[in-house]
């Protein structure tokens, strides 16, 4: 079976599994753990922030994060496919009593004049006052789309003149990063917190990870605890975090490269398509998405639908381009 459904599915490399056994533990509620200390530092450093925080998901890494901004009553402004719009649950509003206004884009690509524009500030006891904008790189729902950094930049820039904070879910920042050769300290200069994902294309098996400044990320261990979210000998999880940093960052490109073969094969295929993707993520247009979904499992491969007429499929470290290319064929084969 070739599980093309999400980069979520990967799981440890042996040489991971082994890190994680002789991983040196503690219990982390009471700080005492040093392989999820040392994940936390290395992780703060590389984006050139004060502190980080081990969270189990990338939805509670940016459920913090927005807290940390926005206080119940204000909003968080962002794109209208941005995951913590369409995909946490409602958690923000639920939870936190946070307000969402969104804007629209194509294909989830930034443009700082519309969110920057949206900004609400100083309205008196009128209307709703934005406290957080939030940016989301890559963006998921529009197909693994990097974010231009100048315009990153620009809404950012723009934010802290209004004193609006910012926060970036980096959920699969590195494949951005492999795209424009930025770093992490580059994102980590633009916003006041990030959420990076380990177990995307980094292929640890659990874990996100929230960087910003040291009085915040204070407050969002607290945060996270009362959210019955701490953790104990959470080491084993961590010291797979940091294999993933040390060993797999560079090599999300090659998911990239098996994308587009993917998309060639699906292109080459039926003549007319247009498939054409940016990073690792591929959507395809098809009409009876749910029924091609079906019969691509049977034929032996699995992939995500993500609406009556679109598919999605994602490239990751646990499928060989050769299984990309044999995949693309078979679901040009089904296509409608």
């Amino acid at each position: 079976m070739i599980d093309l459904r999400s980069d979520t599915v990967t799981r440890p490399s042996a040489d991971m599994l082994a890190a994680m056994a002789q991983a040196e533990l503690g219990d982390d509620v009471y700080g005492e753990d040093p392989s999820v200390t040392a994940l936390e530092s290395e992780v703060a450093r590389r984006f050139g922030r004060e502190a980080a925080l081990f969270c189990a998901t990338g939805s509670l890494s940016n459920l913090l994060g927005v807290w940390l901004h926005t206080p119940p009553g204000r909003e968080v402004l962002c794109d209208s496919y941005a995951h913590i719009a369409r995909a946490e649950m409602g958690a923000h509003g639920a939870l936190h009593g946070v307000t969402m206004r969104t804007w629209t884009s194509r294909a989830g690509r930034l443009v700082a004049d519309d969110a920057l524009a949206m900004l609400a500030v100083d309205c008196g006891p009128y209307l709703v006052e934005t406290a957080c904008l939030a940016v989301e790189d890559t963006h998921n729902f529009g197909g693994g789309t990097v974010q231009a950094f100048d315009e990153l930049a620009r809404v950012s820039e723009g934010a802290r003149a209004a004193g609006v904070k910012t926060h970036l879910d980096g959920a699969r920042l590195p494949n951005a990063m492999a795209v424009n050769g930025r770093t992490f300290a580059d994102y980590g200069a633009l916003f006041d917190t990030v959420s990076l994902c380990l177990s995307k294309g980094l292929g640890a098996p659990v874990g996100s990870v929230l960087v910003g400044d040291g009085d915040d990320i204070a407050r969002a261990r607290v945060q996270r605890k009362r959210l019955g979210a701490g953790w104990r000998q959470a080491g084993m999880l961590a010291a797979a975090g940091s294999y993933a940093l040390g060993h797999n960052v560079g090599r999300v490109a090659e998911d990239h490269t098996s994308a587009r073969l993917l998309a060639e094969a699906i292109n080459a295929a039926r003549p007319g398509s247009v498939v054409d993707p940016e990073t690792n993520i591929v959507l395809i247009p098809t009409a009876q998405a749910p029924a091609v979904a079906a019969e691509l499992r049977e034929a032996g491969v699995l992939i995500s639908v993500l609406g009556p007429t679109a598919l999605r499929a994602v490239t990751h470290l646990d499928v060989t381009a050769e299984q990309c290319t044999s995949a693309g064929a078979l679901i040009a084969s089904r296509l409608r």
